[in-house]
């Protein structure tokens, strides 16, 4: 795989298996396991792990301590604050009914998908498997169990949903019922089956 043009501290572990993108750094510390694909321009933070196969668009930010655990599969623009875990076990244990450690064939793992421009507040637990949508903002210390709509701001344990984000990550205002506004871009937003949607201009 490639590592040409991206930036790896001597102190980092990155599998030669890994493919990273153009402009990409990874800090002290970070591990980067084998066949992880991370697009251009993301930043993995001192300490990060992130899982065999896990999947980051361009421009990801993996703070100081966060773990990826795979099949995580992360769009473009994502933000995993510090110390974020993201599971993939659905029935933890570490043996079998019949005392024997576990190995990787007793488990089938499972994972967490992340839609573009999303951010995962720090110290926040998302278990797998679910999806956050698209522009959602999870708040610090939250513990994520359920799927996440585009644009939601969610938060508390287990984490519901409290309002909606725009883009700029600001909490939106509602206008009229179903339209919300951004007071930063004033970028407009209607409420959907799926959560919210921009309204083009």
């Amino acid at each position: 795989m490639t590592h040409d043009d991206a930036r790896i501290v001597a102190s980092a572990d990155v599998d030669d298996a890994a493919s990273l993108g153009t402009g990409t750094s990874v800090w002290h510390l970070a591990q980067v396991r084998e066949n992880a694909v991370l697009g251009r321009s993301c930043v993995i933070g001192r300490g990060a792990y992130v899982g065999p196969g896990v999947t980051l668009g361009d421009n990801c930010k993996v703070q100081n301590y966060a773990l990826v655990y795979e099949p995580a599969v992360l769009g473009h623009g994502v933000f995993i604050g510090p110390a974020v875990v993201l599971t993939n076990d659905t029935y933890p244990r570490a043996v079998s009914v019949d005392g024997t450690l576990k190995s990787a064939a007793d488990w089938e793992p499972v994972g967490v998908t992340i839609g573009d421009g999303a951010a995962i507040g720090a110290r926040s637990v998302c278990v797998a498997p679910l999806r956050i949508g698209q522009w959602a903002l999870v708040a610090a210390g939250s513990v994520v169990t359920k799927d996440v709509p585009d644009h939601a701001l969610v938060a508390g344990v287990p984490a519901a949903r409290i309002g909606w984000v725009g883009r700029a990550g600001r909490r939106l205002e509602e206008s009229e019922p179903g339209l919300w506004i951004c007071p930063e871009t004033s970028e407009r937003y209607r409420e959907t089956p799926d959560g919210l949607a921009l309204e083009e201009s």
